[in-house]
């Protein structure tokens, strides 16, 4: 799958309501829910890191979580880079999609 610059008009949340992703507490987790089998919820979520996105829910993440995110790793310089790298690696088998830690649980 490559990188969709035009993710914005393919997204899940195309359709829906602008103000159901910019909620809080327990709303939040509806709004996730839409993300969960969007087509370009990891492009979403890159331009929401890169753009440093204060408000409503992106790719998925919460704002407190993507704050989080980029409190782990302050030495990204482009999320968008990094996720497509990412996805690459995955699609070609190199990165595994169930961690060993997880398999052996």
């Amino acid at each position: 799958m490559t990188w969709n610059e035009d993710w914005a008009s393919r997204g899940a949340c195309r359709t829906a309501d602008p103000d159901a992703l910019f909620v809080q507490g327990a709303a939040q987790n509806r709004a996730k829910a839409v993300c969960s089998g969007c087509p370009v919820r990891t492009e979403c979520l890159a331009d929401a890191l890169d753009n440093r996105t204060e408000f409503g829910v992106w790719g998925g993440m919460t704002e407190r979580e993507r704050r989080a995110l980029l409190r782990r790793r302050p030495n990204v310089t482009s999320w968008k880079s990094l996720l497509s790298t990412a996805r690459q690696e995955f699609e070609r088998g190199g990165i595994d999609a169930v961690p060993a830690a997880r398999r052996s649980a």
